[in-house]
């Protein structure tokens, strides 16, 4: 596999990186303080540059690239923390259309995504089912839904939501605007974010795509493909966490010297760039597993599961270490620190956490051969 960039990827992730060079920690905290949670103003730049249609075919409003360049705005908008809800709305939602819908459907909301008009968001989960996306607690009948979906990430300024749903053939998707029949009640989450809770009640619903697609597996690598979206986003936010506490041990003075002239520090430290460079090549792999069509299904989402395994071990490991070596000043809610952290842990809850990947993979440890040590 090939990791080196090209010219077009180089100038892309250039492009974003220049878009959010003025974006910092006080800009943040005042975006997340009211809602929506994010910037209305910089989505609109985003979709500007075309990074909203990035992974959608031209046919659809997009610009068809590929899992390496969402993986490249996703870490950029890590980096500086950015609130955009771009893999909940482009990666999660905008791919289940992409792989569900009918035609008509993807110019519809796929065209309005890319030009910045909607934002989508994916309602798959339910209260007390933890990350169990089967869809029991919400059925369909004569065309309408009934049942409730928590957490749904920017559910409270979904312009339509992407609902799953328990149909007479199995498992549903359907597009559901809010109006009648739906009770949005919408809330912060603890890294600045915002969810909502979906109360569906005899609400209007369009089935999503003809049927010639299978949903299970369409679910299965769209959520693959956003588990590894979050991973680079994470690994933005890690080397961001750890690029301020290096400048930090240098610049900071303890008994007349620098924090970094103290071994221990700075072996901490080096444990921090070593959790950041394994977890740098791991989420590449998976990108690179995702991008290749040659990739079954069953290794997009072992990929997934492995890359953000690890993201959960590194993120919890570099987030605490950037807290403990600034010291106080990490714990206020001026510092970036301390939010990156924040970020950092809701990326490990999202779509499943450090636990559930590893119990999905030692389920599958039976699948593989048995090495003889003494062969």
């Amino acid at each position: 596999m090939d990791f080196t960039l090209d010219s077009e990827q180089k100038a892309l992730r250039d492009a974003v990186r220049s878009l959010f060079s003025s974006f910092d920690n006080e800009q943040r905290r005042a975006v997340v303080a009211e809602d929506p949670g994010f910037s209305e103003e910089q989505w609109g730049r985003m979709a500007e540059m075309g990074l909203l249609g990035l992974p959608y075919a031209e046919a659809d409003g997009g610009m068809g690239a590929g899992p390496v360049e969402l993986s490249l705005v996703a870490e950029e908008l890590g980096r500086v923390v950015a609130p955009e809800p771009y893999v909940e709305t482009v990666v999660l939602a905008g791919g289940l259309v992409a792989a569900l819908g009918t035609a008509e459907q993807k110019q519809d909301v796929l065209g309005a995504i890319s030009a910045g008009e909607r934002v989508v968001a994916a309602a798959l989960l339910e209260p007390a089912t933890r990350w169990d996306l089967a869809a029991d607690g919400v059925v369909e009948k004569d065309g309408t839904l009934t049942g409730t979906k928590e957490p749904v990430l920017v559910g409270g300024r979904a312009d339509q939501l992407v609902v799953s749903a328990r149909v007479d053939d199995g498992l549903g998707f359907f597009l559901v605007s809010p109006g009648e029949g739906v009770t949005v009640t919408s809330y912060a989450t603890f890294d600045g974010g915002r969810a909502a809770r979906v109360v569906l009640d005899g609400a209007p619903a369009q089935r999503l795509g003809d049927g010639s697609v299978d949903p299970h597996a369409a679910l299965a690598r769209v959520v693959a493909a956003a588990k590894i979206a979050y991973c680079h986003e994470a690994l933005g936010l890690m080397e961001s966490a750890l690029r301020r506490t290096t400048e930090y041990l240098t610049q900071r003075k303890q008994f007349g010297v620098t924090l970094n002239r103290f071994q221990a520090l700075t072996f901490r430290a080096a444990d921090m760039y070593t959790s950041v460079e394994l977890t740098r090549s791991i989420v590449e792999w998976a990108s690179m597993v995702l991008a290749d069509a040659g990739s079954t299904p069953e290794q997009v989402t072992e990929a997934a599961r492995r890359a953000k395994l690890q993201v959960s071990k590194a993120g919890r490991h570099v987030g605490q270490e950037a807290i403990q070596l600034h010291g106080g000043i990490a714990m206020t809610d001026e510092y970036a620190v301390g939010h990156m952290t924040a970020r950092l842990t809701a990326i490990d809850h999202l779509l499943g956490d450090g636990r559930e990947q590893s119990r999905h993979l030692v389920a599958s440890l039976g699948d593989h051969e048995v090495l003889d040590p003494l062969r």
